[in-house]
């Protein structure tokens, strides 16, 4: 079962098809930079049709960041795990109309509650880009604290290690 989480600005939702079109422009634009891309647009597909796949298969996964008020998708918010993360892995993307707003702290504070609660998850992490500054501030905002020696995906990334609330 895939949740519904409502915040006061936003509702966290289920991604569907409608929400492919600006999902594939921003991970095949430059904009995905820090997130291993500018992708293709079968790597983008892959990506979309993984963040649904994890719901099933490990509890887990996206929902699409949507503005209560006007209905339009901003980005999505993303609980990850599987052979691909060492942990789970809490991660934002906000496409770059909404971004500097708080979308993005508020719809990650209110997922990696979720999971903490609903999933009773020991732990979560977010890995950031250390050239991602506004992901490192929203991390250390999120309460996060960087891990000096931790078990990551890649030797370039930085991991931030949430604590329940």
């Amino acid at each position: 079962m895939i949740p519904t989480l409502e915040t006061e600005r936003l509702w966290l939702r289920p991604q569907t098809m409608d929400d492919w079109p600006a999902y594939a422009g921003m991970m095949m634009s430059e904009h995905a930079v820090h997130m291993e891309g500018p992708h293709t647009s079968a790597e983008a597909w892959g990506l979309f049709c993984h963040d649904m796949a994890q719901w099933p298969l490990l509890g887990c996964g996206a929902l699409m960041i949507e503005a209560r008020e006007t209905g339009q998708c901003l980005g999505q918010v993303s609980i990850n795990h599987g052979p691909l993360f060492p942990e789970h892995e809490l991660s934002w993307m906000l496409y770059p109309a909404a971004q500097g707003n708080g979308y993005a702290f508020e719809a990650a504070g209110a997922l990696r509650d979720w999971g903490f609660g609903e999933r009773r998850l020991k732990t979560v992490v977010s890995h950031v880009d250390p050239e991602n500054h506004r992901s490192r501030k929203l991390a250390e905002r999120l309460g996060a604290e960087l891990e000096l020696d931790p078990e990551r995906p890649g030797p370039e990334v930085l991991v931030y290690r949430h604590k329940a609330r």
